[in-house]
């Protein structure tokens, strides 16, 4: 593990700021605070301002409502020629995962949270390279330039921002991964990852394989 140059401890990094709802009323200051990374408004409990962990990050200009009344099951063959490997569509205005395996067995769909904004969102194909079970943390060189005093890693575990699970894709720094912040599911809330709930990231660690198709729409 590299010490930062300015060293802060795992749980000083998750936890630098109160919750809010009661509390938050009292303390505007908290509630306007802004993300240093995407420049959005911070909002929520128990997390830093960092990519994926714990702090629950809105666009004010958005309706960050959870829209799982729109989730429908989708047909894959508008979306790809074949399900070689099996495929993942993640529809980011629905703010839902599709999955089919290649014999089409199995279609599963999942809630995830989505970028918080349009700077951050990336779209189009790409495939899984890597799968990790128990996956570590750590900030991108960006991220680093920008707030110094993040740690440069963080173990695998319940602090950990990318949950249990977590699927590497081909594009550099994204994945779809866990969460232990169950807020941000169904949310504008991220970074730029498409985040699920720990126990689905699990299902879809399991049935996905290195070269599952993945498309963002």
């Amino acid at each position: 593990m590299i010490t930062p140059k300015n060293p802060v401890s795992r749980r000083k990094f998750l936890s630098t700021s109160v919750a809010l709802g009661a509390a938050g009323l009292a303390a505007p200051a908290i509630a306007q605070s802004i993300d240093p990374y995407t420049g959005q408004p911070l909002q929520g409990t128990g997390g830093g301002a960092t990519p994926d962990a714990g702090m629950v990050q809105y666009d004010s200009n958005q309706d960050s409502r959870r829209n799982i009344s729109s989730f429908r099951m989708q047909d894959w063959q508008p979306y790809f020629s074949d399900l070689k490997n099996g495929a993942i569509l993640v529809d980011l205005t629905s703010r839902a995962l599709h999955f089919w395996s290649e014999d089409q067995t199995v279609y599963k769909l999942f809630p995830t949270s989505v970028p918080v904004s349009s700077d951050l969102t990336r779209t189009g194909r790409t495939e899984i390279i890597k799968k990790v079970k128990g996956p570590t943390w750590s900030p991108t060189p960006e991220m680093k330039k920008r707030n110094p005093e993040w740690p440069d890693f963080v173990p695998a575990g319940p602090d950990n921002p990318l949950g249990t699970h977590a699927l590497w894709l081909s594009w550099q720094y994204y994945r779809i991964h866990g969460t232990h912040d169950t807020r941000k599911i169904g949310r504008k809330s991220s970074n730029g990852c498409i985040g699920l709930y720990n126990e689905h990231i699990q299902q879809m660690y399991d049935l996905t394989k290195i070269g599952t198709q993945v498309l963002l729409i």
